[in-house]
């Protein structure tokens, strides 16, 4: 079935709604680096960031530009010199930047200003607003160079904007920062971004270029990162020479400042910025302190979740069923793996004190999530859990899984290997194999 079926449309809008409604009221901080801005998909983007502002997100959007003052420059005849990843800004060189800025800035406040009928921003009335938000100060001589126009972000008039917020536009910052003696600097874009992000306390800081993705040795996209993980990264100066190291240093930095979630996105990904936000998975690099996925034990709130995910199981006789007040007395028994919300994974946990002996029951994984070892995990919890009440072994009962738990260190038994009183429950019409692990 195709994805743009009505029906697949339905089932993803219907998953959608519990990420608009989280998302409704936040504050993003969205960052275009300059390669975009002069990019075939920059209309799609803007529609992207409009259906944003339509669901009630707070927007700043910073732009970069460059490349756009490199080539203005370059038509003067003026050599870029860089230090640091920063532009040495000249006197000549800040015209340069100062039209390059202006003219991406008029430029995004048209698209914005888009209003065509069977368009994604028909009747969208969006105003973009930018002015004198980011307040500047000089580097200065660093190393011996004199960087004299560069700046650095003093801070950010964080009223100004929540005013603007307030009002329903969406705000735009520029790579250019105002000192309070009227001087213009030319200052980092990422750095305007992150700070942005980290003044205004934004729940997201998002960071889209060309090609930035960020991969493993295997060449497998990597999609979840700690500061302390990125700064390693960092560290080993592997992205040295390409965007992709101002723009992970700028989502380490807002990460360990108080913000969220940063999210590095590759917007040559039809789409990114949508399936990253309104989908489970994403399709980006998060780095965050915060734990996307946990392993814990269950509360009372997740049977909904529990349920959802075993009914499945109980209707092709992989599980026995289990009602819903059954699983509300046993809650406690149950161990979870939590992704983003969402019950991804269960098992429970039966003890038998008299025997030192606990039956592992209810072992369920959700379909798309059962090739990332997350059922091998939830059983190690379980039998941190178990050796924590004084158990020396597990014992599980199954009819189509004997496999998987042969896998993970379980050997068949009979019967009589199970504890007495679980003897007398045994169900001979299921006639289920017995396999146990000593831990």
């Amino acid at each position: 079935m195709s994805s743009t079926t009505p029906d697949n449309q339905v089932h993803w809008f219907r998953h959608s709604s519990p990420y608009i409604n989280a998302h409704r009221g936040r504050t993003f901080v969205v960052m275009l680096a300059g390669e975009l801005l002069d990019g075939p998909r920059l209309a799609t983007l803007i529609h992207d960031l409009a259906l944003l502002n339509s669901l009630g997100i707070k927007l700043v959007l910073v732009h970069g530009a460059r490349p756009q003052i490199s080539a203005r420059l370059k038509d003067a005849g003026i050599e870029s010199t860089f230090e640091q990843h920063m532009r040495i800004t000249d006197a000549p060189a800040l015209d340069g930047v100062m039209a390059a800025v202006g003219a991406l800035r008029l430029k995004l406040e048209g698209l914005f200003s888009m209003g065509l009928a069977n368009s994604p921003m028909h009747n969208a009335s969006i105003r973009l607003v930018s002015g004198n938000f980011v307040v500047a100060k000089p580097v200065g001589v660093r190393n011996g160079f004199d960087y004299q126009h560069t700046g650095e972000v003093r801070r950010i008039d964080v009223d100004a904007i929540r005013q603007q917020h307030n009002a329903g536009n969406v705000v735009l910052l520029s790579p250019v920062g105002c000192s309070p003696t009227g001087e213009l600097f030319n200052v980092n874009a990422e750095e305007v971004a992150s700070t942005a992000a980290i003044a205004l306390g934004a729940d997201k800081l998002i960071l889209m270029g060309n090609d930035l993705r960020l991969n493993d040795g295997s060449d497998n996209q990597l999609r979840e990162l700690s500061p302390q993980e990125a700064g390693k990264l960092l560290a080993e100066d592997l992205f040295q020479d390409s965007n992709i190291d101002r723009q992970l240093t700028a989502a380490c930095h807002a990460a360990s400042n108080g913000v969220g979630r940063a999210h590095l996105l590759d917007a040559n990904v039809d789409g990114a910025l949508i399936k990253e936000l309104f989908t489970r998975d994403g399709c980006g690099t998060l780095v965050t302190r915060e734990t996307y996925e946990t392993v814990r034990g269950a509360r009372i709130e997740d049977v909904g979740g529990i349920l959802e995910l075993i009914e499945p199981l109980e209707a092709d006789g992989t599980l026995v069923r289990r009602s819903r007040e059954l699983l509300e007395t046993e809650i406690h028994r149950f161990a979870i793996t939590e992704r983003d919300g969402m019950v991804i994974a269960c098992a429970a946990l039966y003890p038998f004190p008299d025997d030192k002996t606990g039956e592992l029951a209810c072992v369920a994984v959700h379909p798309s999530y059962r090739k990332g070892e997350r059922g091998a995990q939830l059983l190690g919890y379980v039998e941190r859990r178990a050796r924590e009440q004084g158990l020396n072994s597990l014992f599980v009962l199954t009819t189509l899984t004997a496999h998987w738990f042969q896998q993970q260190g379980f050997e068949a038994a009979g019967v009589d290997a199970l504890p007495g009183a679980r003897q007398s429950l045994y169900n001979w019409q299921r006639n289920s194999k017995v396999f146990v692990k000593p831990l």
